[in-house]
This record gives C-alpha cells, sequence and structure tokens, in this order.
C-alpha cells in the first residue's frame, strides 16, 4: 500500500519554514545608533525596544498588553455575585408573598410583617431570612439557589475548576468540602512549621481530597503557590470594590452552602496563605468601569489574568536588575497575545543570544559592550554596499569581487562568478570536477560552472591613504555626524578587503587632531568643542605618508567649516574665530608640504560656506587637488568613487 500523508497548518510554535532572522540588520541598526552617539549596550538594548523590520519589538508588545488590560476593565464590573444573589432574592420574596396573600391566616400576616421588616441591604436580608421557614417551594428553591451559587463562588475563587466538581450539592458534598478545608489548614501549619514528614502528609492529603486539585500538584510548594496565586487575586479583587460592595459580599459569604465553617475555613486559610507567600501582591488593586457584571470567581480569575499581565509587563521591561530576555513566560505571553507574540519574542532573543554567541558583541575589560572587529567588518560591508550601489556597477572598477585589478598572483583562489576576467586555476577547477562526479555518478558533466576557480591577483600600486574627518560640533548639528562615520566605514572596509596593500590612516580634528582605529572612530562621540584644525590632521598625514614613502600618497579631508584653529609649536591649539590669518598661513603651508610630496590631495566640502568655499579652492589651486561639494546622503559615494579614481589613473 502507498503511505498516506496528511498536511495542515503548522501549529507548534516558529515556522520551520521561516528564513533565519537577520543578523545584518539587526548589527546595522546597532550600529547606526553606536555611530550616533549610544553605547553598544544602549543600542542592543534600542533594537530590543522596537525590534526589526520582522518582528515586533518589547515595546509593541507592552503596548498590546497594556491595550488588552485597559480593554478588559473599561468592560466588566465586579459586582456580579451581588447582582445575582438580589435577582435571586426579588424572585424568592416575590413567590412567598403570593403564597402568604393566599392564606388568612394570622401567621401569614405575621410573616409578612416579618418580610416588611427586612434590612435594605442584600446581605442583611440573606442572613435574616436564613432561618425563615418558607411557605413557596418556589421561593424556597430560589433562596437555597442562593446559597449554593455563594458555596460555588468562594470555593471557585480559591480552588480552580471546583465549580466544574460541585455542580450538584448535597449535604454530604458540603461536609466533604469542609473535611478539606481542615486537612489543608492542618497540612499548611505542619508544611509552616517546617515537619519532617510533610511530604508524606501531603501524599496523604492528595490522595484523600486530590478531586478538589485538577491541576494535580507534585509537592506541598506546588500547591502553596496555586493556592496563593489564587488567594491574592481575590484580595485584590476585594481591595478594587468599594467599602460598601466589599463589606456586603464578604457578608453574604458567611451563607455559603448555608454553613458559615465553610467562610471561617477559607479566611484561616488565607491567612496561613498570606503569611507563607508574603511576595505575592495581597495589597493591589484595579479599577473596573464597565457595564458587564462578573461574578466573585470570575472577577478573581479576572484579577489573576491582570496579575499575569503585569508580571509580563515587567518582564518585557526588561528593567530590573539581571533582566534577560529568558525571563519572558512564553506561555502567559501567547494566553494574553496569541501565537505570533511568542514568535516574536523567541526572534528578539535569538537576535541578541547570535549576536553575542557569533562574537559580534565582546565584553571589555572594564565590564562594557563593545563591537567586535568582526562586528565593524560587517558594518563596513554593509557602508560599502551602500555606497557601492550609489556609484554604479561597472565591472572591475567598483562593484568587484577581485582583490585586486589586475598584476601579481596572491596565492589565492575563489569560485568564479560571471564577469570575472582572471584566469582560471586549472588544478582547482579539475579538483572540484572529480570530486563533484564521484559525489553526483558518472551520468553528470565532466565539467560545470560551479566548479570553475580563478586565481586572485593582487594590484600593483600601493597607495597611502589619510582620511581626515572633521569632528567638529557642526557635524553633529546639522546631520553629518553619521554620514561621515559611514564614509569612513565604507572606505575602511574596500581597502581592507579589495586593496590590502594600501595603508589607510583614519584622523579626526576638531580642537585638536589624532589618529583612530575604525570602532574608535564609529564609537565617537559628539561633543561641544569649538576649534576646526585642519592644520594638526595635515600634520598627522603627512607623517603616516612619510612612513609609507614606497607608496603613492593620498589623502582625503571631509569638512563642513574653514579652519579656526592649529597648532603651535608648543603643542597647544590655538582658536579665533572668524579664522586668524596665521591659522590660514600654516595651514596652506601643510598643504604645500604635501603637495611637494606628490600627494593627491582632495577635499569633500560640507555645506554652503563661502568662506569655506574660498578656502577650498585656494588648497585645491596650492595642493594640485580638487574640490567636490556632495550633500550628506551622497558623501560615501563621493568619497569611495574619488578614491577609486585615483587608483584607475595610476
Amino acid at each position: 500500500m502507498s503511505s498516506r500523508y496528511r498536511y495542515s497548518a503548522w501549529h507548534g510554535g516558529p515556522d520551520p519554514l521561516e528564513p533565519p532572522v537577520d543578523l545584518r540588520d539587526a548589527l546595522d541598526q546597532i550600529g547606526r545608533d553606536v555611530m550616533e552617539g549610544a553605547s553598544p549596550r544602549s543600542a542592543l538594548e534600542e533594537l530590543l525596544r522596537t525590534g526589526t523590520r520582522d518582528s515586533s519589538g518589547l515595546d509593541e508588545l507592552t503596548r498590546r498588553l497594556w491595550q488588552r488590560r485597559s480593554e478588559m476593565q473599561r468592560r466588566h464590573r465586579l459586582d456580579g455575585t451581588i447582582s445575582e444573589v438580589r435577582r435571586l432574592l426579588e424572585r424568592a420574596l416575590e413567590q412567598e408573598r403570593l403564597a402568604l396573600s393566599a392564606d388568612t391566616s394570622e401567621d401569614a400576616r405575621f410573616r409578612e410583617l416579618q418580610l416588611s421588616a427586612l434590612p435594605p441591604d442584600v446581605s442583611g436580608q440573606v442572613n435574616e431570612l436564613a432561618e425563615y421557614d418558607w411557605r413557596s417551594s418556589e421561593a424556597r428553591e430560589a433562596f437555597e439557589e442562593i446559597r449554593q451559587m455563594l458555596g460555588t463562588e468562594v470555593l471557585e475563587q480559591r480552588f480552580q475548576g471546583m465549580k466544574e466538581t460541585m455542580q450538584e450539592v448535597s449535604p454530604e458534598d458540603v461536609e466533604r468540602v469542609r473535611e478539606m478545608l481542615d486537612d489543608l489548614s492542618a497540612l499548611l501549619a505542619a508544611h509552616a512549621r517546617g515537619d519532617d514528614d510533610v511530604q508524606r502528609k501531603f501524599d496523604e492529603f492528595m490522595a484523600k481530597h486530590g478531586e478538589f486539585f485538577p491541576e494535580n500538584p507534585q509537592n506541598v510548594d506546588e500547591l502553596v503557590d496555586a493556592l496563593a496565586a489564587r488567594s491574592a487575586a481575590a484580595q485584590r479583587m476585594l481591595n478594587s470594590m468599594s467599602e460598601e460592595q466589599r463589606q456586603e459580599l464578604m457578608s453574604l459569604s458567611q451563607q455559603a452552602f448555608g454553613d458559615p465553617r465553610i467562610a471561617q475555613a477559607l479566611q484561616n486559610i488565607d491567612r496561613q496563605l498570606q503569611g507563607l507567600r508574603p511576595g505575592e501582591d495581597w495589597s493591589g488593586r484595579a479599577r473596573f468601569r464597565g457595564d458587564q457584571p462578573m461574578g466573585m470567581a470570575e472577577a478573581t480569575a479576572a484579577m489573576a489574568e491582570l496579575g499575569e499581565m503585569d508580571r509580563l509587563a515587567e518582564q518585557l521591561s526588561q528593567s530590573y536588575p539581571g533582566a534577560s530576555l529568558e525571563d519572558i513566560d512564553l506561555e502567559a505571553l501567547e494566553r494574553q497575545l496569541g501565537p505570533q507574540a511568542t514568535v516574536d519574542a523567541q526572534r528578539l532573543s535569538q537576535i541578541e543570544r547570535q549576536l553575542r554567541d557569533q562574537g559580534l558583541l565582546r565584553r571589555a575589560p572594564d565590564g562594557s559592550l563593545q563591537l567586535s572587529p568582526r562586528a565593524m567588518r560587517r558594518l563596513g560591508e554593509n557602508a560599502l554596499q551602500s555606497v557601492i550601489s550609489q556609484l554604479g556597477t561597472r565591472r572591475g572598477e567598483r562593484d568587484t569581487d577581485r582583490a585586486g585589478a589586475a598584476g601579481e598572483l596572491t596565492g589565492t583562489t575563489r569560485p568564479w562568478t560571471y564577469g570575472d576576467a582572471e584566469p582560471w586555476d586549472a588544478v582547482r577547477t579539475v579538483r572540484n570536477a572529480v570530486l563533484r562526479r564521484a559525489a553526483e555518478g558518472a551520468d553528470s558533466p565532466m565539467l560545470d560552472l560551479a566548479d570553475l576557480e580563478v586565481a586572485e591577483t593582487e594590484q600593483r600600486s600601493r597607495s597611502a591613504v589619510v582620511l581626515c574627518v572633521d569632528t567638529s560640533w557642526s557635524m553633529v548639528q546639522d546631520g553629518r555626524w553619521v554620514p561621515m562615520k559611514r564614509t569612513a566605514l565604507a572606505l575602511h572596509h574596500l581597502v581592507a578587503t579589495r586593496f590590502r596593500s594600501d595603508a589607510l590612516q583614519l584622523v579626526t580634528f576638531g580642537r585638536y587632531a589624532s589618529t583612530v582605529d575604525v570602532g574608535e572612530l564609529a564609537a565617537l562621540e559628539g561633543t561641544w568643542e569649538q576649534g576646526t584644525n585642519l592644520h594638526h590632521a595635515l600634520l598627522l598625514a603627512g607623517r603616516h605618508l612619510r612612513k609609507h614613502s614606497d607608496a603613492q600618497p593620498v589623502v582625503l579631508v571631509i569638512t563642513d567649516g574653514e579652519p579656526t584653529a592649529h597648532l603651535e609649536p608648543d603643542g597647544e591649539a590655538f582658536f579665533d574665530y572668524p579664522p586668524d590669518p596665521h591659522t590660514l598661513s600654516v595651514t596652506l603651508s601643510e598643504v604645500d608640504a604635501l603637495h611637494r610630496l606628490g600627494t593627491t590631495l582632495s577635499v569633500f566640502m560640507l555645506g554652503e560656506d563661502p568662506r569655506l568655499e574660498q578656502f577650498v579652492n585656494i588648497v585645491a589651486r596650492r595642493g594640485g587637488g580638487r574640490v567636490l561639494a556632495p550633500d550628506a546622503d551622497g558623501l560615501g559615494a563621493a568619497v569611495v568613487g574619488d578614491y577609486l579614481r585615483t587608483k584607475r589613473r595610476r
């Protein structure tokens, strides 16, 4: 017989065919926040709060949780039991008065007077009628229904599922309940004392009364946890009622099953549970303002649900010491917000875990989180991809997988891709074909495109490149801070992966200039500091170029302001605005010095400052360079394109 298969929707959690989480997108978001001045830890927390393109963040899950909570409070009110007792009592009194009106005896008149003298409140009337001898059988049944309802309600408050167990209650059932409550109180007392044989007593208790506990606790602690949660929810329900409603409900509870000992035993157990689990929320309250009444048991369940929502909200906030996404109760989250919310929470947890496990975030010696070199490479790759998309895709010039243009072999190979012009590596290609045919069989093609490997070549010409970036406050203020950093990342990644023989140096300049690595530049925070010390930056650039005297010198300068500071012989920075003539003079002197080294100098002018434009035009004439004026979004393409232009020209 042929096998038959049945296909249906997947209901087991995350879709097994769903693509894995996109760490590249997550890392790009973290990197953007870090470059804007956030710490890696706060950037990660922001990612988890806001989510990704594919999943809701913790803030959205929290918002939906509070919306559900608010809807519940706007829909319901807590006086359902009192309202139902009032309805049944009115029916009982109406039937009793009808029966008495047909009786002409003195006793009937006395009973009518007795009914007319009842207290005004419902609980007082029920207590007054507890010993009344009803003439009407319908009235007696209605009053007995009140007692039965109160009994099942107070038990369901503390013991989940009791309402289904106690459908038809006989005097023997009431006695069994009372005995169970007495035994439970004795068990809790033994647990509070720390008796050695408490587990044996628990087993005996469950063997005798296990039908009252469908959740099937395995030990006394699990039993206490379940009972304390329900008892605390019942107390919060009472706290949420008005003083009049609370007193009336507590008085009515004395009539549960017509046996005051039931309510007294429950009150005693509540006190014991509060002593055993003081950490439960016994003092909370909630405001219900709807028009749909809830009975005691239903209201207690609602309070328990609100408590679960509060705990979930705290877990989603991640604001307590030692917080982790692993703390989130996924079963509770699915009950409240559905299966997709669980998938989103799991995906966020997976992103956090994989960022750490894959070494994209590392712990510094001081305990802080840092972006790892691997993460910086990914950020640089993303930045370069963005730049390449703006430059175009001229094969061999910009969008290329080659290690160099053409020239000396590097000794490494890689799979052939469409458009490659490097020579084939025959040995590797034949080896790939033999291994593939051994796996696929002799009927497979002798040679396949997947077998081809090409030999990588290295660029013959070598450059010493210095990227000088303005880090004065105006770069932050005018929204050029992040584009500047992404440009540096893109250029760094291009040099590190495509032109590995080039020597790249990053220089930042504000009041002073300094050399930085790409990680330091990405994490650099904008600070309020006056001064644009291009003079100091060009001094550091000249030092790097002289260190690599065998390479073609290239200097790229990104700035949005004319020089307003220079370095004095004693190492102190001199600042003045408008620029001091001496500042302009010493800066141009460094331009001349770089020109004498044969340096290709390009200035990327951001903004439309006329004084800056005049200055950079002088620099271009004196240094034999050129000036480009991209906007912030086109800065990366302009810088990378100019660097590639110098490579092609040589």
